[in-house]
């Protein structure tokens, strides 16, 4: 084994090293990220039943929903 070759080896290992680790840093902020945009991590002086459902939608917010999936059903029927 010359020494290009123990070279290569260790770098690749460090390489792999790195990218392990920025690859597990992303996935960690990213269910951060989720998770904070869910309203997982509420204070203890929330009741424990509304923890895992979300609020209750309004009416409005409901037909608004709606208009917003009719509308990308049309826009995605005008594509083809």
């Amino acid at each position: 084994m010359n020494l290009n070759q123990v070279i290569n080896m260790v770098l690749r290992i460090f390489m792999r090293k790195a990218v392990n680790r920025g690859v597990n840093a992303g996935i960690d902020a990213a269910s951060r990220y989720s998770r904070r945009r869910s309203g997982a991590d509420q204070g203890p002086d929330q009741p424990p039943s509304s923890k895992g459902k979300p609020p209750a939608m309004t009416k409005e917010q409901r037909r608004a929903r709606r208009a917003v999936r009719m509308a990308k059903r049309a826009a995605r029927m005008t594509k083809m």
